[in-house]
């Protein structure tokens, strides 16, 4: 079955499929994003541009993972031991002497010799021994030099877009600064002659601007730079020179609307005109009209104008074109939830179906479709469930992949 659509120009391609796409994106773009090195407080959400060698191991030292006493195993076995001695964390550490047993604290260092340790809730003080209960394996309640990160092997990989997680590992590390890529910028135009910006009186047959504030809010939220430009309206040479102004002073250009095959839609003439089209309608719904292409050099997406195909495709090829150029790792796969309705939709395209989630009796979340309407229901859903091309019919209990609204 063709992909072209019915209503299609004859020399017109068929829609490219997500996945060519992205591997069309990938193939084209560099890694383009410089590098600098942040402290830790400025690390959260930029790309890491190095992997990290972990200087030392975590922990640095074996120690207790409770508060309890430390022993050599085969001193216990007899049930009764003598306290030696008291080893709070951050103290310095004595030797066991033999047949003895330490007092010991969470995060203190084993004692030489020591092998094991009895949780204080398990044992019963009895002067100044400790009475020790069966059954310990040895090693119990210790915690390994290096169990968690050995010396000199990859700790944080270079692509990974840093989180708390991160930092607080890099931190355990001994590190004050991570290597990571330079925000990209990224110049932000609607378009159209009946778009009024934010705030502004609207004419009679006038709109707010609702994807600039969005998009922006998204590229802040990725990482970059969001540079708003302003409107572009209709007019073809205010089109070709505004874009040429942005190629100069962005590392990449975001539009929205303009790119579909209205006598009124000029940027996609203007990005041919000015570099080229590389791909122009994707196989994808909400979305089809998008254009991905270069201005003098400077890459450039164009999203549809329409608020919820345009956060789609900002999700599905805007964030990877990003990810591209900054050095950022591949996506991992989408969790799963369970479909609670039912539907068919057509083969050989990708569709994203805006959803509420509800719990599950199985522990996966069951997707209901959320409310009608392009941004009342974008606005009260909690993502979008994504049906893959090949699939042609959605039943109740079907495990979907869904990809959640990114937050902040």
């Amino acid at each position: 079955m063709s992909l072209r659509s019915c209503d299609a120009p004859a020399n017109e391609p068929a829609p490219m499929r997500v996945a060519d796409a992205l591997a069309l994106i990938r193939g084209r773009l560099p890694v383009s994003a410089g590098v600098e090195r942040v402290v830790l407080g400025n690390a959260p959400g930029r790309i890491l541009a190095e992997d990290v060698v972990a200087p030392l191991s975590l922990p640095p030292f074996d120690n207790s993972a409770v508060d309890g006493y430390a022993f050599r195993l085969d001193d216990g076995m007899s049930g009764l031991l003598p306290v030696a001695a008291r080893v709070p964390a951050g103290a310095p550490v004595p030797a066991v002497p033999p047949g003895s047993a330490v007092r010991i604290f969470t995060g203190a260092p084993l004692p030489p010799g020591a092998d094991t340790v009895a949780m204080q809730e398990d044992v019963r003080v009895e002067g100044g021994a400790v009475r020790l209960p069966g059954g310990l394996a040895r090693g119990a309640n210790c915690r390994r030099e290096g169990e968690d990160v050995k010396a000199g092997s990859l700790a944080l990989p270079a692509g990974r877009r840093l989180g708390a997680r991160d930092i607080a590992l890099a931190a355990a590390l001994g590190l004050r600064e991570l290597p990571v890529r330079h925000r990209l910028r990224v110049g932000l135009f609607s378009t159209g002659d009946e778009v009024t910006a934010t705030g502004d009186g609207l004419a009679p047959s006038g709109i707010h601007d609702a994807n600039g504030p969005m998009l922006a809010a998204l590229l802040a939220r990725w990482g970059a730079v969001p540079l708003p430009l302003g409107i572009l309206r209709d007019d073809p040479v205010n089109v070709r020179e505004r874009l040429a102004e942005a190629a100069s002073g962005c590392d990449v250009i975001v539009t929205s609307g303009g790119v579909s095959v209205g006598e009124e839609d000029h940027v996609r003439a203007a990005v041919g005109q000015a570099g080229g089209i590389a791909l122009w309608r994707l196989a994808i719904k909400p979305g089809r009209p998008l254009a991905f292409g270069d201005v003098a050099g400077t890459p450039f997406v164009g999203l549809p104008g329409n608020p919820s195909a345009a956060y789609v495709t900002a999700l599905a090829i805007l964030l990877p074109v990003l990810s591209q150029l900054g050095g950022g790792a591949e996506e991992a796969p989408l969790p799963l939830v369970r479909s609670g309705f039912t539907m068919t939709k057509r083969l050989g395209r990708r569709e994203y179906l805006r959803v509420c989630l509800r719990p599950g009796d199985d522990g996966l979340s069951v997707a209901s479709l959320a409310p009608n309407g392009a941004l009342f229901g974008l606005a009260a859903s909690d993502g979008f469930a994504e049906l893959h091309e090949d699939c042609e019919a959605i039943r109740p209990g079907d495990l979907l992949p869904f990809r959640a609204h990114p937050l902040g």
